[in-house]
C-alpha cells in the first residue's frame, strides 16, 4: 500500500494548532497573558526562521498540561476544536485527502506538534494514523514532558523509520506534503515530495529540486 503522508500546521490547517492552542489557553485565563504570549510568539517565529531549541521550546508548551486536570485540559480542547481549529481546516487540503483516499492510499499525518493536540484534528481529519510528538502521562494526566523521540526535523525521519519497520511498510512511491524548510529531511527521504504553500526556504528548495509546489488556500 502506497503511503501519503502529510504534516499539518500550515499545510492542511491554515494556521499552527500548537501555537492557537498557546493563544486559546491565553483566552481561558490557563496561563500568564504577557509572558505566555512573548514566548509563545518568540518560539513560533524561531520555528519558522528555522532556529527552534525543540528541547526549550516543549518545556514551555507541554507545562500547562501538567498544571490542569485531565478533565479539564479535555473540556478546552473541545471547544478549541470548535472555535479555533474547525475555522482553519482547509477544504482543497480535505479534497486533497479524499483524493489519495480514494487511491487506496493509506493516510498519515507526521507533525512537531504533541499529540494531545493533535489526536483529536487526524481523527477529525479521518487519517489512517498519526505521527506526533508523545507527551508523558502519570495516573490522573500529563506530566509535562515528552517520550520518545520528538517528530521534528531528522526526528520525523527516524520516528518515521520506526513506523514502517513496526508496521511492514516502506516508502516506495510515497508522497509528503508540506509547507516548512524544517521537514527538508523528510521530503528529500520520499519519491513524490510535494511543497504546499512554502516558507521561502523551502519554495526555493522545490525550485532548485524540480518537486512539486502547490496551494491549498482559496486565493
Amino acid at each position: 500500500m502506497r503511503l501519503a503522508i502529510f504534516d499539518l500546521d500550515n499545510t492542511l490547517l491554515a494556521g499552527d494548532s500548537d501555537h492557537t492552542w498557546g493563544e486559546f489557553l491565553i483566552e481561558q485565563g490557563a496561563v500568564d497573558e504577557k509572558t505566555y504570549r512573548d514566548a509563545n510568539d518568540r518560539f513560533h517565529q524561531n520555528y519558522v526562521e528555522g532556529t527552534l531549541n525543540l528541547d526549550d521550546y516543549l518545556n514551555f508548551s507541554l507545562a500547562p498540561l501538567a498544571e490542569h486536570p485531565i478533565e479539564q485540559l479535555n473540556a478546552w480542547h473541545q471547544q478549541f476544536m470548535a472555535s479555533k481549529i474547525e475555522p482553519i481546516i482547509l477544504a482543497r487540503g480535505e479534497e486533497l485527502l479524499a483524493s489519495h483516499r480514494a487511491q487506496g492510499d493509506y493516510l498519515l499525518i507526521i507533525t512537531a506538534t504533541n499529540r494531545f493536540i493533535t489526536g483529536p484534528i487526524a481523527e477529525r481529519l479521518g487519517v489512517d494514523d498519526l505521527i506526533a510528538i508523545e507527551v508523558e502521562e502519570k495516573e490522573d494526566g500529563y506530566t509535562g514532558r515528552y517520550s520518545g523521540v520528538p517528530s521534528f526535523r531528522e526526528g520525523k525521519v527516524e520516528r518515521l523509520t520506526m513506523w514502517l519497520e513496526q508496521n511492514g511498510m516502506t516508502l516506495e512511491d510515497a508522497y509528503f506534503y508540506s509547507d516548512s524548510q524544517n521537514d527538508l529531511p523528510l521530503l528529500q527521504k520520499v519519491d513524490h515530495p510535494v511543497a504546499v504553500d512554502p516558507d521561502d526556504q523551502l519554495r526555493q528548495h522545490a525550485i532548485d529540486a524540480g518537486w512539486r509546489i502547490i496551494s491549498l488556500r482559496d486565493s
